[in-house]
């Protein structure tokens, strides 16, 4: 049974989202400010954090900020926020997805479980016979391990930023569209999916990529979309 720590200082709000988890058959744990996620954190599995950005105490922003120095779990944040600075926020902080409050319960345990298929294959270490390998140039994915590289020297990257660059060098050479990366990754209609996707390449490049600004490996085609460069 996998673990979702819900995070918010509204009572009713977490009891809520626990009834509908619990409903689907997630265990869920309950905290009210981001110091007792964090101490939730550290003393067991966790297998998805839902946390609210404005908090008092330690907000969501701080929260998630001191979550990914040690943790690749996948986030959700909920604001109340609907300005698309908010959303990028979150999304630049580390967090993997984001709804807008009042949301449709219905529609968090869809992301929930979304988030948890990709979480649980990426750290599913399964046994095979030949390892996937996929390079391009001195970036390398051993999508067997989950493992990236570059020179040798080992990538950390969240799981929506490892699928991402999964996507794109299993397929180097080819230009996806921010559309067609959403709905691959996502695995639901991009409907304004233009920031989710630029703040997650941005930092796919932040991590891959000595010069950021000029990438040898993750390139833009513009107008068109994005893509890995066969070398």
């Amino acid at each position: 049974m996998q673990k979702i720590l819900v995070c918010d200082d509204d009572k009713e709000i977490v009891e809520a989202i626990s009834i509908y988890l619990t409903g689907e058959g997630f265990e869920v744990i309950g905290v009210h400010d981001g110091t007792e996620a964090l101490k939730v954190l550290e003393a067991g599995d966790i297998d998805l954090l839902i946390l609210d950005v404005m908090m008092p105490g330690l907000d969501g922003i701080r929260t998630t900020l001191m979550v990914r120095e040690k943790s690749s779990v996948p986030i959700i944040i909920l604001s109340a926020k609907s300005e698309d600075a908010d959303k990028i926020l979150g999304l630049n902080i580390g967090a993997d997805d984001y709804l807008t409050k009042p949301f449709n319960p219905l529609e968090l345990v869809a992301r929930v479980k979304s988030h948890i298929r990709r979480y649980t294959k990426l750290g599913n270490l399964s046994i095979q016979s030949e390892a996937m390998i996929y390079r391009s140039g001195d970036l390398e994915i051993n999508d067997e391990t989950k493992e990236v590289t570059i020179l040798g020297e080992p990538i950390k990257l969240t799981p929506i930023e490892y699928n991402i660059l999964l996507l794109l060098t299993k397929n180097a050479g080819k230009v996806f569209s921010i559309d067609e990366i959403y709905e691959k990754i996502w695995n639901e209609d991009a409907i304004g999916a233009d920031n989710t996707v630029a703040v997650h390449i941005r930092h796919i490049r932040e991590k891959i990529e000595v010069n950021p600004r000029e990438p040898m490996y993750l390139k833009v085609v513009w107008g068109v979309g994005y893509k890995i460069e066969k070398r």
